[in-house]
């Protein structure tokens, strides 16, 4: 029998799922977190709840069977799972196609009563990208399966535990100067972990289902600008540099050679649209669930882990 109460997560171990688990669990929901490997991911994942409320399970791999028996309890299951670079051949197609397709499945077959799949933002033009081919893929898989599904599609997501913002603190800490690719032009709409895991309580509360909703914050800011933010964040002056397209490939094709890209040839590609709304779809702002967390005072409280001195060096 399935409880009414449980929530059940893929990809419960980045800012998201971890942002996710304290706001279910801290409004006592149950949640279950899967996870590949409890030793590696365990921990941190444990930590974000208070004892009684979550569930940790181990998956080794992602087939119908072990899918179906994690869904028998639970009456909303989240998908949060994806990646921003490849290691292998295909794993684009993988991870944001083929396994939304078969949760998307199995949710049906089961009679999940929400199945809510996080995608991305400005991905609709970009089709000189395997990153976002894979997830409108990915998207319609899901709408095709379980017509019943919620698709967020949000902006670039921040926060002290993200890829992005840490990313580049600690990386504008060190160099000298930092190239800008498209003349740094490239518009996003920065969205708060925090705003954005209420938003996703929000439509698990008011149980909508059959939506395409794209997730924003409240500011269109250019990468340039995100960059003097974070570079004005951390106290630093650097030399920014607007990198030639061809030059700007040699980059990228050094980078994704790291076991952890900087960039990639596909990024920079993805880099070339604007990561802002597509007026194809609501925004969460149109469906009366706002996002007012402003991108310079979010990172200007995590920002002193990256400034010389620390946390009172600006003083």
């Amino acid at each position: 029998m399935k409880n009414q109460d449980s929530i059940l997560i893929f990809g419960s171990s980045g800012q998201i799922g971890k942002s996710l688990i304290r706001k279910f669990t801290r409004n006592n929901y149950s949640v279950t977190a899967v996870t590949r490997s409890i030793h590696r991911k365990g921990y941190q994942i444990k930590t974000q709840s208070n004892y009684g409320y979550l569930e940790l399970e181990e998956i080794s791999s992602f087939n119908e069977e072990n899918i179906s028996r994690l869904m028998e309890k639970c009456s909303i299951c989240i998908n949060l799972i994806g990646i921003l670079y490849e290691k292998k051949e295909n794993q684009f197609n993988l991870i944001h196609s083929d396994l939304p397709s078969l949760l998307s499945r199995v949710a049906f077959k089961k009679s999940i009563d929400q199945f809510i799949h996080v995608s991305a933002l400005g991905i609709e033009l970009a089709t000189d990208s395997k990153y976002a081919l894979s997830k409108l893929s990915g998207e319609r898989n899901v709408m095709n399966n379980f017509s019943k599904s919620v698709i967020l599609k949000p902006s670039i997501v921040y926060s002290v535990d993200d890829n992005f913002t840490t990313n580049f603190m600690r990386l504008l800490s060190i160099l000298p100067l930092m190239p800008l690719y498209y003349e740094g032009k490239t518009k996003f709409t920065p969205i708060h972990v925090s705003d954005f895991t209420d938003i996703i309580f929000k439509i698990v509360q008011k149980k909508i289902t059959g939506q395409i909703i794209e997730c924003i914050g409240p500011e269109v800011i250019t990468f340039k600008e995100m960059i003097l933010k974070i570079l004005k964040s951390i106290n630093k002056k650097r030399l920014l540099i607007s990198l030639p397209l061809p030059i700007a490939k040699i980059n990228a094709k050094l980078f994704q050679l790291m076991p952890k890209p900087l960039l990639t040839i596909d990024q920079l590609n993805l880099l070339k649209y604007d990561n802002i709304v597509s007026k194809k779809y609501k925004t969460n702002f149109q469906i009366n669930m706002e996002a007012n967390k402003k991108f310079d005072e979010e990172i200007n409280r995590y920002s002193f882990n990256w400034t010389t001195g620390g946390q009172f060096s600006k003083k």
